[in-house]
């Protein structure tokens, strides 16, 4: 039977969710988990998408083909038993054998933390981004987001190094709220190019402290050029936090 799981990890000590040579990924504990489970035959877990090195997600979602006739719930238990405490299982469910946590989505959500608090709690420090007391103009910032929101070419917000070639995405909301001195950014939208969430979030924070205006945001979009837009915000102040099907 195939299972869908989701899932929630603390990116800090992965190397990424995929499996690479020699480095630790969430990918190969699941996978791992799950060979043990199966006396030693390998089980392939296909997730939503990839996440890098230090990111987290507080809802991925995988899935999987089991031999096992074990129940949903027993499966969970059994899988957060045996995983490492920096990966959770939060619930289980069996699918149709045409359902894949990757081509079957329809639509994501993403989460990026600063911490613009004067002095940064050492407990979240993994998990925010500091800003050592800068507070942005948040208006400015949410000017230039709604630039963002629409069916684009994201060809500025897009690292260069993809291959991918249809960089055409629809953003379905761009939020930014204060959480006392912390600033969250969350953004839905039906799919995200590599490094696409963290490009945006580099561009409106430099809008936010004034490095730039907001309309640049729309001429960075027009001109489809990475080059006119900021830099890539650091990775540990993002979450993949829902994904939709």
């Amino acid at each position: 039977m195939r299972l869908k799981a989701t899932i929630s990890y603390d990116g800090t000590q992965f190397s990424g969710y995929q499996v690479q040579p020699g480095e630790r990924t969430v990918q190969l504990e699941l996978e791992k988990v799950l060979m043990k489970m199966h006396k030693g035959e390998r089980v392939h877990v296909t997730a939503s998408g990839r996440t890098d090195a230090r990111v987290h997600a507080t809802g991925q979602v995988i899935h999987f083909d089991t031999s096992l006739a074990i129940p949903t719930d027993s499966y969970q238990k059994a899988l957060n038993v045996q995983l490492p405490s920096d990966i959770r299982v939060l619930a289980v469910e069996q699918v149709a054998q045409d359902f894949h946590a990757r081509y079957s989505v329809t639509g994501k959500r993403y989460r990026y933390i600063w911490d613009c608090s004067k002095v940064q709690s050492p407990f979240r420090r993994f998990y925010t981004v500091e800003t050592r007391g800068i507070k942005p103009n948040i208006e400015a910032m949410y000017e230039a987001a709604q630039l963002i929101v629409g069916t684009h070419d994201f060809t500025c917000f897009c690292a260069a190094n993809t291959s991918v070639v249809d960089k055409v995405r629809t953003v379905h909301s761009l939020e930014l709220e204060w959480i006392g001195d912390e600033l969250h950014m969350t953004i839905a939208g039906n799919g995200f190019l590599y490094n696409m969430v963290r490009i945006i979030a580099g561009t409106l924070w430099e809008v936010g402290i004034g490095r730039r205006e907001a309309r640049t945001v729309a001429e960075a979009i027009e001109a489809q050029d990475r080059s006119k837009a900021g830099k890539t915000a650091p990775a540990h102040g993002l979450y993949l936090e829902e994904v939709f099907y």
